[in-house]
């Protein structure tokens, strides 16, 4: 059903697309008094293409997920079985042994009981659909906050030398320790017990789905701007310059200013991706938020081509010029001096940490009638390679 209706609605999109081209033809060739009421069919096309290009990313991912086989075990049901038992009625009796035999982490019942590591997976699912850093950077789980990430900053040089010649001593790698910025994230939803008692309601799904919407929005504002206090310290956080990688300080990301003042050029955008190492290029992909996509999906290149794509066929990608994207509302807009726009091998580039053992503290007594489950999770976020991505800055 899931694959009919993304055809549907690829066809849809195209013939959307078809519509905007069109608008947008006649607003660049109109008379002056003609452009106010063709820009605003042109933006309201627009808006549809991005809210629809949304609808068709997530249905595909919705299939994909479904697609997958599900797991199941004799413990681990046990002990999911104790812990929703303990979310509707508090009852523990046996969920520290169980926990334990389980091997999870931070189990001790006087700061709350795990949550089992299947529906830990679940909603780490739901937040990989809500959270678009999550969908680009690498994800790792650790089991304790000590964890070092070694880097190679300047690689081991090397020569060229004739049969009898001597052999110089070369520089030797230069290693840097990387640390994660860690925080901690809490969520804290209300339900009744009234509701709670009722066979019907999925306990899990409910508390799935609550999570990931109370986590989504704070994770990903802290990826992408966070200061790194108590919070994952965010890419656009980082120091920024206008030298090229051979000459800029490790850590410091590069910008690319535009030529035109407040405004992105088609042909700038084309050229982009000429600043990355060809290494960096097959799995790079650009990050901007939707109102700079809108302003985008009408930019035509020097031959008259839009360089926005949307992606008609089932499972097709959208790119920009020539290399996909993620829609991501943290980005700034456009605007004299921003840095709108990011491009880049992200899985390179940048790492979210997550450290295993997200913790739920039943509270019933705080705010009668309803029962909070106070919910603690440990995550960091950290650049690691410097130069895997680019950023636009919009010249002021």
């Amino acid at each position: 059903m899931a694959l009919e209706e993304i055809k549907e609605l690829a066809d849809e999109l195209g013939e959307k697309f078809n519509q905007f081209k069109a608008a947008n033809e006649k607003r660049l060739e109109a008379v002056e008094q003609e452009k106010g009421a063709l820009a605003g069919k042109v933006e309201k096309l627009s808006a549809d293409l991005v809210e629809m290009a949304e609808i068709k990313r997530r249905l595909e991912t919705i299939e994909t997920r479904g697609a997958r086989p599900g797991v199941t075990g004799g413990q681990k049901s046990d002990h999911r079985k104790a812990f929703v038992d303990y979310l509707r009625k508090g009852k523990d009796d046996g969920l520290s042994e169980l926990q334990a035999k389980a091997l999870s982490v931070g189990s001790d019942p006087d700061g709350g009981y795990a949550v089992p590591g299947e529906l830990e997976t679940e909603v780490a699912s739901l937040l990989r659909n809500d959270v678009p850093m999550r969908r680009l950077a690498r994800v790792i789980t650790v089991s304790t906050e000590d964890y070092r990430k070694l880097v190679n900053v300047h690689g081991a040089a090397s020569g060229w030398v004739g049969e009898a010649d001597a052999r110089p001593v070369t520089n030797t790698p230069q290693l840097a320790q990387l640390i994660p910025f860690m925080g901690e994230l809490y969520a804290n939803p209300q339900a009744t017990q009234k509701v709670l008692d009722d066979s019907m309601f999925d306990m899990e799904e409910w508390l799935q789905e609550e999570l990931a919407i109370e986590f989504a929005e704070k994770e990903n504002a802290a990826f992408v701007n966070g200061n790194g206090t108590n919070k994952p310290k965010g890419f656009l956080a980082y120091a920024t310059a206008a030298t090229s990688d051979a000459t800029r300080a490790f850590g410091t990301l590069q910008h690319i200013e535009g030529a035109a003042s407040g405004l992105v050029g088609a042909d700038e955008l084309r050229r982009f991706a000429t600043h990355l190492r060809p290494g960096y290029l097959p799995n790079s992909k650009w990050q901007f938020n939707r109102n700079t996509l809108g302003t985008l999906m009408v930019l035509k290149d020097g031959d008259g081509n839009y360089i926005w794509n949307p992606g008609l066929g089932t499972s097709q990608m959208m790119t920009l010029a020539g290399y996909g994207y993620e829609v991501n509302d943290d980005m700034p807009d456009i605007a004299a001096g921003s840095l709108p726009i990011a491009f880049g091998d992200w899985q390179r580039a940048y790492y979210i940490v997550d450290r295993v053992g997200t913790r739920v503290l039943r509270d019933p007594f705080t705010n009668k009638p309803n029962v909070g489950f106070y919910t603690t999770k440990r995550v960091g976020g950290m650049l690691v390679d410097s130069q895997a991505i680019k950023l636009f800055k919009v010249k002021a």
